[in-house]
């Protein structure tokens, strides 16, 4: 710990001392919990949107995001690799490159585009469901390893909407939802 985040934990400790006496020992998990947020926080030792990247690992190479379902959603694969590339710069430190040399490099495709019903009520259709799978390769070039996984996720709609008019409505929420879990799973282990 530096000094600094030693001072810190210092001070914040005095303050839950002098909050759990004043508040006679009431909300003791809550204030608990709130000062060793605040700890973890300003010490760097957890914060809720990092990402755990080694030190060494300076660029990163996104390759694009291929459309490879049975049904192509036009839309998606580019859209999928902008908004992954926007969150990795954003969120990391690394450093986009297109070079073969990167020390993380990524790419993938979608797997599937699929249609099924979710729910039945009076014998018709009355949810269906749209399942956007990705198969993502990613490979780590400073020690030579090499992880493929699939994601997948469900998206609901009501069955009185057609095809196209669920896709303007959920492809903004399945670009989001898939750009997380992608970040998710390489760079914090989930």
């Amino acid at each position: 710990m530096t000094n600094d985040c030693m001072y810190l934990s210092k001070v914040v400790y005095m303050i839950l001392i002098n909050t759990l006496t004043a508040l006679r020992g009431k909300h003791l998990p809550a204030v608990c919990m709130l000062m060793s947020m605040m700890v973890f926080a300003s010490c760097k030792i957890y914060s809720l949107n990092s990402a755990s990247i080694p030190p060494e690992v300076k660029t990163v190479k996104i390759g694009f995001i291929e459309n490879k379902a049975r049904y192509i959603n036009p839309q998606l694969s580019a859209r999928l690799t902008d908004k992954l590339q926007q969150k990795i710069v954003g969120t990391t430190r690394l450093s986009r490159t297109n070079s073969d040399d990167a020390h993380y490099q990524i790419r993938g495709y979608i797997s599937d585009y699929s249609l099924s019903t979710a729910g039945i009520s009076g014998q018709q259709a009355a949810t269906n469901r749209l399942t956007v799978g990705v198969h993502l390769i990613f490979l780590n070039t400073l020690t030579a390893k090499t992880e493929e996984f699939d994601i997948s996720r469900n998206f609901d709609f009501a069955a009185t909407l057609s095809l196209p008019q669920a896709e303007g409505a959920l492809t903004d929420e399945i670009v989001r939802n898939l750009t997380d879990e992608i970040f998710n799973r390489i760079f914090s282990n989930w």
